[in-house]
C-alpha cells in the first residue's frame, strides 16, 4: 500500500504533518477527514513501479496472484466482516497496557500479542501489519489508523495523545478500563432483556397454536351444534383471525415481516431516527435508561480523552461522534461551538434540556477548579450505577406487563370460545 505525506490543521488551528498508508489519494483525504483534520496537502511518497516488458508477464502474474490477494486480506478483510470483536479489542488493550507498563518495548509487545492470536487469523494479520508499520519507523497510532472500523477515532486519538505525552502505558490502561466498563454495561442490558424476549416468544407461539389448531376444531363444533345460529361478537373476531392464519399463513407471516422491516427502514431515515430518539427520551420506563446511559457515555468518553491529553475541541468532537441519539448529538455540537467561541462548557450545557442540572453543576465546578477530567469520571461512575438500577427497574416492570398481556390475550380467546358453549348448553337444556 503506498505511503502519503500530509499537511493539515487540527481542531485547535495548529498545523500538523506526518506520513501514513492508504490505497489511493482519495482514501487518504477521507481517512484524514475522519480524524477531524482539515487537509491542505497530500503528497504521494512511493514512486510507481516501472516494469520492463520482459518482466511484465512474470511480475504481472505475481501481482495478481500475491499482491491483490494480500490487499484483500488487509483492510478489505475487516470491511467485509470477520474481524475482532469488542471483547477481543478490550483484551488486546488490557494486555498491551500490562506489557508496556512492565517495560517491554512496543515492538516486542506487539510480537507477543501476535503469537496469542493463532485462533484468530484475521486479527493476527491486522496486528502483523501494525507491527510492520511500527518496525518501519511509524507510530502505533499510525498503524491503528489503518483499520478505522476496528480502532475508531476515540482509540486512535487517545493512543496518539499518549505517544505525544510519553504516557502510552497510562493511556492504554484508561482505554482498557473504558472498554471493559462499556462491555459490562452492554452485557447487563442484553441479559436483562432475555426474560422479556422469552415471554414474548412464548406468547406469540401460544397464540399461533391456538389460532391454527384449537380454534378451527371449536369452529367445527359450533357449526354442527348451533346450525347456523349467529355467534357472539368476540367469537366471530377470534374465528376471523383464525381463518386468516389457516387460509393465508404466508400473508400473515409476510405482514409481520413487512411490519418489522418497515419499522427498521423507517428508523434508518432522519425523521424515523429522530422519532425513535424522542421516544427513548420521553417514554416513562425507557427514558431513565436512555438518558442516563447517554450521559454516562458522554462524561466517560470526554473525561478519558481530556485526561489522556487530547485537546478539548477535538475531544468534544470525538465524543459527539460516538453518540447515536440525535438530541444528544445536537446538544454536543452546540457545546463544541460555544467552547470554540470562548464560552465555558457548563454555560451551554445548562441551556440544553438533555443535561440534568446536577451534571452541569459538577462540570462547572470541574472547570473552576481545573479538575474537569476527574469530575467527569466521577459523574460517569455515578451514572453507570444509576443505569444499572434503571435497567433493573425496567426489567422488573416489563415482566409483569408481559405476563398480564399474555393473560389478557389468551383469556380473551378462551372466553370467546366458551360463549357459544354456554349457548349450546342452554339450547340442550331447553
Amino acid at each position: 500500500m503506498p505511503n502519503f505525506q500530509y499537511i493539515a490543521t487540527d481542531q485547535t488551528g495548529a498545523q500538523t504533518q506526518g506520513t501514513f498508508e492508504a490505497a489511493n489519494e482519495q482514501q487518504a483525504y477521507e481517512q484524514l477527514a475522519q480524524y477531524g483534520l482539515n487537509v491542505s496537502q497530500v503528497i504521494p511518497l512511493d514512486p510507481p513501479e516501472t516494469v520492463t516488458p520482459k518482466e511484465n508477464d512474470t511480475k504481472g502474474k505475481e501481482k495478481t496472484k500475491s499482491g491483490r490477494k494480500k490487499k484483500k486480506k488487509g483492510l478489505l478483510a475487516i470491511e467485509l466482516g470477520g474481524g475482532p470483536s469488542n471483547e477481543d479489542i478490550s483484551v488486546f488493550t488490557r494486555q498491551m497496557s500490562t506489557l508496556v507498563q512492565a517495560g517491554l518495548p512496543l515492538l516486542r509487545s506487539l510480537e507477543v500479542m501476535i503469537k496469542q492470536q493463532e485462533k484468530k487469523p484475521k486479527f493476527k494479520e491486522m496486528l502483523s501489519s501494525i507491527s510492520e508499520k511500527v518496525s518501519s519507523g511509524g507510530n502505533l497510532s499510525d498503524g491503528l489508523a489503518m483499520y478505522p472500523k476496528t480502532f475508531d477515532n476515540l482509540y486512535v486519538n487517545m493512543v496518539r495523545a499518549g505517544e505525544a505525552g510519553g504516557v502510552l502505558d497510562l493511556v492504554l490502561d484508561r482505554l482498557a478500563q473504558f472498554q471493559e466498563k462499556s462491555i459490562r454495561t452492554i452485557k447487563k442490558v442484553k441479559s436483562a432483556m432475555i426474560y422479556p424476549s422469552v415471554i414474548m416468544f412464548v406468547a406469540i407461539a401460544i397464540v399461533t397454536l391456538l389460532m391454527m389448531v384449537v380454534v378451527p376444531q371449536f369452529q367445527t363444533i359450533f357449526e354442527q351444534m348451533l346450525r347456523g345460529a349467529p355467534l357472539p361478537g368476540p367469537t366471530q373476531i377470534v374465528i376471523g383471525i383464525s381463518d386468516l392464519f389457516s387460509s393465508s399463513p404466508i400473508l400473515v407471516l409476510g405482514g409481520m415481516a413487512g411490519t418489522i422491516i418497515g419499522v427498521y427502514l423507517f428508523k434508518k431515515t432522519k425523521p424515523g431516527a429522530k422519532t425513535f430518539d424522542w421516544l427513548a427520551l420521553n417514554v416513562p420506563a425507557v427514558k431513565e435508561v436512555a438518558g442516563k446511559s447517554n450521559i454516562s457515555r458522554i462524561t466517560r468518553t470526554f473525561g478519558t480523552l481530556l485526561s489522556s491529553g487530547v485537546p478539548i475541541l477535538q475531544a468534544l468532537q470525538i465524543t459527539r461522534d460516538t453518540l447515536s441519539n440525535t438530541f444528544f448529538v445536537k446538544a454536543m455540537s452546540k457545546v463544541h461551538d460555544s467552547v470554540r467561541d470562548g464560552e465555558a462548557m457548563a454555560v451551554q450545557m445548562e441551556r440544553e434540556s438533555v443535561f440534568p442540572s446536577m451534571v452541569t453543576s459538577m462540570v462547572e465546578i470541574g472547570e473552576e477548579t481545573g479538575e474537569l477530567p476527574d469530575m467527569l469520571t466521577r459523574i460517569a461512575d455515578n451514572y453507570d450505577e444509576d443505569v444499572d438500577n434503571a435497567v433493573a427497574g425496567v426489567t422488573s416492570l416489563i415482566e409483569p406487563v408481559m405476563i398480564v398481556f399474555l393473560a389478557v390475550v389468551v383469556g380473551f380467546i378462551v372466553i370467546a370460545l366458551f360463549l357459544p358453549i354456554v349457548a349450546i348448553i342452554e339450547t340442550i337444556g331447553k
